[in-house]
């Protein structure tokens, strides 16, 4: 009987086995530059020859660029969803607009949930910065444009997200944060002229979706969340419905 020899493991399989797992986490980012070299062979504990190995063997996997005098990359096109041209043409129609309502419906409530039921100290703090900085948004709306507003909404959804500890959920918001910002420049504006009370609304489903995964009510966390985007479809319908209104009054105008 024959036997294959046990082939010896790398230290580099090593070190690229927790480079991945943090790029898997979200702990690197898309885009991020990593600590220098020798740095992070400390923090690693490994000499460098073998973090340069695993440097080598991540960026042919396409998970890490190397650029001259500038150190080590992750991809900036990790998990994008969406290419730039999609993006236009999903962010300029009605009917993507809403495909995209209908499907934050369904991943962000389980975000909520699982945040609830996983968020940690440090999860929660970085939701508590986020959230304070939406809510500073809210309170500052006449000096604040809409495209912070958006960006600060975004960053609050992917807050969550991150606490979820789920990588496809987290990659997948991250994937649309992009989107997710430009869907709430598009709406807002229409939002809050059709009906006074939606910033109002907005701000207390927020409050409430944050304190309720703060405190780990994972169920109410999930339907506050879903509520929160069942009202922004409400709103938004309203608005369509409005604006066809004008449209068919203003053909009998030129009548």
């Amino acid at each position: 009987m024959g036997f294959d020899q046990i082939r010896q493991r790398r230290l580099s399989d090593d070190i690229v086995e927790r480079l991945e797992g943090m790029i898997l986490e979200g702990t690197l980012k898309s885009g991020e530059r990593l600590p220098a070299e020798r740095a992070l062979a400390e923090q690693f504990g490994v000499s460098r020859p073998s973090l340069r190995e695993a440097i080598q063997k991540l960026a042919a996997k396409g998970l890490l660029v190397s650029r001259q005098g500038g150190g080590n990359y992750v991809v900036e096109t990790l998990g994008s969803t969406f290419s730039d041209p999609l993006l236009l043409l999903l962010e300029s129609n009605p009917e993507a607009q809403r495909d995209l309502l209908e499907f934050r419906h369904t991943l962000e409530a389980s975000c909520a949930y699982y945040a609830a039921l996983r968020a940690t100290d440090v999860d929660r703090e970085r939701l508590t910065v986020a959230f304070n900085e939406l809510q500073d948004c809210y309170t500052r709306h006449d000096e604040v444009s809409r495209a912070e507003e958006g960006a600060a909404d975004a960053k609050f959804h992917l807050a969550i997200a991150e606490a979820s500890h789920n990588a496809v959920l987290l990659h997948t918001i991250r994937g649309l944060f992009d989107l997710l910002k430009r869907n709430v420049v598009t709406n807002i504006g229409g939002m809050y002229k059709q009906r006074a009370e939606t910033r109002d609304m907005l701000i207390s489903q927020h409050r409430e979706l944050y304190l309720a995964i703060i405190e780990g009510r994972a169920e109410q966390a999930r339907e506050v969340s879903s509520r929160h985007i069942l009202y922004v479809q409400e709103v938004l319908e309203e608005v369509r419905q409005e604006v066809q209104r004008m449209a068919r009054a203003e053909r009998r105008k030129g009548m």
